[in-house]
């Protein structure tokens, strides 16, 4: 057992990360830094950043290079865009100063097929300079784990379906990009509906689910479409009303097919809610006896904060290299401080 806080590095001071900041404290973690190039945050002590209640001392700084030089950190928690390309230069950063990586980018959950390229070079990376980088988040345990350790309990499998929705107003300019909020029917039929389309969320994660199943994938595909509206709305992120007719997110639908004979379909919905819309995380699962379970209006951002934070144990603990979270140690609920949980000093 650990016997020294553990110590961590806010990278991407977001809307995400004033929550982790929180529970990071509420678990004893030490922050030594934060890192962010928008210049209304830079300069502002985290305290603040936060809402905190207090100075911390640690002050945001656009310096990546320099904030790690100057701390001796355990971990990087780095929350800026959700696809890999676009993440590997700040993975690559913490990495080579030897700091391990936890980071909410939703492909990092499993991107060994999505973007081959930068998940080996990240892992050989990794592995060279003895730390581990890991994607974590509500993916890790409701839309993965969870259903994985449901279907431990049934006889045989026939098909896994899954729903998953959130409010892309909660997670920044990136994501709602991503999902082509705002856009003309021809442009997201250009950027995002097209075969050469991102994959969805929920495409990773249903690729983890058939590792940790043990299922082999015979084929994969996807198909998004935008959700409209015949009234306009406001969107936050975008400091703009959404004209009617207009994309405000998206629906994306990946079919899996196993050589074992399970299919998988999964349903990733993210769009700028209603007063009364509501995040879902839905399951139906054919076999041997059927089972639906569902978790009703999840928390979608602070089961992600929280799950990244409970999860840093055991990505220190883990071998060196790139680490999905399926083939981590198991998640458990920190009663004490989370250092305490870390079984190597």
């Amino acid at each position: 057992m650990r016997n020294t806080k553990i110590r961590a590095v806010q990278y991407g001071c977001g809307k995400m990360s004033k929550v982790i900041l929180k529970y990071l404290l509420d678990h004893g973690v030490e922050i030594v830094g934060a890192i962010d190039t928008n210049p209304d945050v830079v300069g502002q002590d985290i305290g603040d950043f936060a809402s905190l209640g207090f100075k911390t001392g640690v002050i945001i700084s656009d310096n990546a290079e320099k904030v790690f030089d100057d701390c001796d950190a355990d971990i990087a928690i780095v929350t800026i865009f959700s696809y890999m390309p676009e993440m590997f230069a700040f993975y690559e950063t913490a990495i080579k100063h030897g700091v391990n990586v936890i980071s909410t980018c939703e492909e990092a959950i499993y991107p060994w097929t999505t973007s081959p390229s930068e998940t080996n070079r990240l892992d050989k990376l990794a592995k060279d300079h003895g730390v581990t980088i890991m994607g974590s988040g509500m993916q890790d345990i409701y839309w993965i784990n969870l259903p994985c350790l449901a279907m431990a309990g049934m006889n045989r499998i026939q098909k896994v379906k899954g729903v998953v929705s959130y409010n892309v107003e909660d997670y920044g300019l990136a994501l709602a990009e991503a999902h082509g909020v705002g856009y003309d029917l021809e442009r997201f039929n250009k950027d995002i509906a097209s075969a050469e389309s991102l994959p969805s969320y929920m495409w990773n994660a249903a690729e983890a689910i058939c590792s940790k199943m043990n299922w082999t994938i015979r084929s994969i595909s996807q198909k998004s479409v935008p959700y409209l509206l015949e009234e306009a709305i406001y969107s936050d992120t975008l400091g703009a009303t959404i004209p009617a007719g207009r994309a405000t997110g998206m629906s994306a639908v990946t079919t899996v097919k196993t050589h074992q004979g399970i299919d998988l379909e999964v349903e990733c919905i993210g769009k700028v809610y209603r007063e009364d819309d509501g995040d879902m995380c839905d399951w139906e699962i054919s076999g041997e006896p059927d089972l639906i379970f569902s978790v009703s209006k999840p928390d979608t951002v602070a089961l992600t904060c929280a799950t990244i934070v409970n999860r840093i144990p055991s990505v220190i603990d883990a071998p060196p290299g790139y680490v999905t979270s399926e083939k981590a140690r198991g998640l458990v609920y920190p009663t004490f401080p989370l250092h305490t949980y870390v079984e190597t000093d």
